[in-house]
């Protein structure tokens, strides 16, 4: 089968993904319970997110 573009492109965003959330979850324990609460939020807030994408996928959409 041939890789797309579109598909390496793709899977190097998801590595980017990847490097920034090993980056917060390294900053967590120097968050206050606060900040920990705003980044959630931030993170559940954003559209589109990492669970709907996934979803999408998974439907095929």
């Amino acid at each position: 089968m041939v890789t797309s573009g579109e598909l390496i492109r793709s899977i190097n965003y998801v590595d980017d993904i990847a490097a920034s959330l090993r980056r917060i979850v390294i900053a967590i324990p120097a968050m206050s319970p606060e900040e920990r609460q705003r980044l959630a939020e931030s993170m559940r807030k954003s559209d589109p997110n990492f669970i709907d994408v996934l979803a999408k996928l998974e439907q095929g959409q």
